[in-house]
């Protein structure tokens, strides 16, 4: 399969947040650090899914519509618990605890449910060439707002209050 193809782009963001999870979990690594790079990669790849996927998801007619507005949703919901843990201090541990697992529920259960729904219809009813153009559109958008910032705190509180 080619490099491009939207399924295996959104596939690998998963993946990857589900490492900085496990990494924000562990008193061993950079906590702090990974909830940077985690903090942008979650917003860079939901905006860029929101922007350039999801949209093009809709005029498929075996791709359920309700699954794209959910997805969405589980967006708002993950951001508002990103901003939860970003607000939080790294020194008070039973905080920081809770907050993580409020973002770790949050994701995970998007993730699972998009990779179940959503990325299933697309794999099964997008053509291959239709899902190459639409992971360079998504990687093009994800590395813009990657490289704006997105994940700073400032830009999640903005997009929690919408």
């Amino acid at each position: 399969m080619a490099g491009d193809d939207v399924v295996r782009l959104i596939l690998e963001d998963h993946r990857t947040m589900e490492d900085l999870l496990r990494r924000m979990r562990s008193v061993d690594e950079d906590r702090a650090g990974a909830l940077r790079e985690f903090a942008g990669l979650l917003v860079a790849h939901a905006e860029a899914e929101e922007a350039e996927v999801y949209p093009a998801l809709k005029r498929y007619k075996n791709v359920d519509d309700e699954e794209v507005e959910h997805g969405s949703e589980e967006h708002d919901d993950g951001n508002a618990a990103l901003l939860g843990l970003l607000e939080t201090d790294l020194a008070d541990a039973e905080a920081w605890d809770e907050a993580l697992e409020d973002l770790s529920e949050a994701v995970t259960h998007h993730l699972d449910e998009e990779e179940r729904s959503l990325l299933n219809d697309a794999r099964e009813n997008v053509s291959d060439e239709r899902r190459e153009a639409l992971g360079r559109a998504f990687r093009e958008r994800r590395a813009e707002l990657l490289k704006a910032d997105c994940g700073s705190v400032d830009n999640v509180r903005r997009l929690v209050k919408g």
